[in-house]
């Protein structure tokens, strides 16, 4: 009986674990090799068969239970580690899509703050622009009315008599420029009070011409300045359309009017600054009209 069991005792020894085999030979100071010849030691045989019962055994059954807590532990540490891999995943995608969110709301913010700021300026630039347009159609309002004013007057003056001058200066018939006055000097002297409307030089009287201006002020200017040439001054008198204030005849020569040139000169810068002035303003006009209608066109392309 014991030499069967001690013949198995190699092969149980085998399949012990390393440490348990090097712990029972080292106590027992025995190889395996020498367990086949152990049936010639009945005290080492009952001492393995203790040994296995009370040591191996138990010993076996705790080292497996270590070797699988082990192995749980192991097992439960790699799921907790993939468990917080996941949740750190988790947590950095939550990250990046709140930031990517933020961004976006940002981004929106932004746009909108600039959409608002572009509708009000586009607001505030409309208001100024229709402020101008409706100054400038004021203005061109009531330079229609004055247009139509003015023109109403002048048609009411074509019924009434117009205001017309005679001039008288020294000059014989066989002078051919005579006396330095001819249309052309008459027109420039007499112009610079206003329109003339008509100017007839006499052909029969040397010396003798008949001025009609546009207007009773114009008329009145040429009576109370004019001198004409300071080598042959004029003289000029109402013939027509004059007004009940005023004198009715004016000499402008040297003996009755010690007046020089220089008056004629002065009247002469005076209507050249007012035509200056009234060619700025008409200018100014034309602009403003030109800078409507392209405003109007643009706003009818749009």
């Amino acid at each position: 009986m014991f030499s069967g069991y001690l013949c198995r005792v190699p092969t149980l020894l085998a399949g012990m674990p390393a440490r348990s085999r090097k712990c029972f030979t080292s106590a027992y100071s025995v190889s395996v090799s020498d367990l086949a010849f152990i049936h010639c030691f009945p005290f080492y045989l009952s001492c393995f068969l203790e040994f296995h019962t009370v040591v191996l055994v138990p010993w076996q059954a705790a080292y497996d239970r270590v070797r699988k807590a082990k192995k749980q532990a192991a097992e439960r540490t790699q799921k907790l580690d993939e468990k917080r891999k996941k949740v750190k995943l988790d947590l950095e995608a939550r990250e990046r899509e709140a930031q990517s969110r933020e961004s976006e709301e940002e981004d929106i913010r932004i746009t909108r703050s600039l959409e608002q700021e572009i509708i009000r300026l586009r607001e505030e630039g409309s208001r100024q622009l229709e402020e101008q347009q409706r100054l400038i159609r004021e203005q061109i309002r009531l330079e229609r009315e004055q247009h139509v004013q003015g023109k109403q007057e002048r048609n009411g003056a074509e019924g009434k008599i117009t205001p017309k001058l005679k001039l008288k200066w020294k000059c014989s018939k066989e002078d051919e420029t005579r006396g330095g006055y001819s249309k052309d000097v008459l027109l420039r002297i007499l112009q610079k009070y206003g329109d003339v409307l008509n100017l007839l030089i006499s052909s029969r009287r040397a010396g003798s011409a008949v001025v009609e201006f546009a207007t009773v002020k114009a008329a009145e200017m040429a009576v109370k300045n004019e001198v004409g040439l300071t080598n042959n001054p004029l003289k000029i008198s109402w013939l027509e359309g004059q007004p009940q204030n005023s004198p009715s005849t004016v000499l402008s020569d040297s003996t009755t009017q010690p007046r020089t040139s220089q008056a004629s000169v002065v009247s002469e810068r005076d209507y050249e600054s007012l035509v200056m002035m009234r060619m700025r303003q008409a200018a100014e006009r034309q602009q403003l009209i030109e800078q409507l209608k392209r405003e109007d066109r643009e706003e009818s392309h749009t």
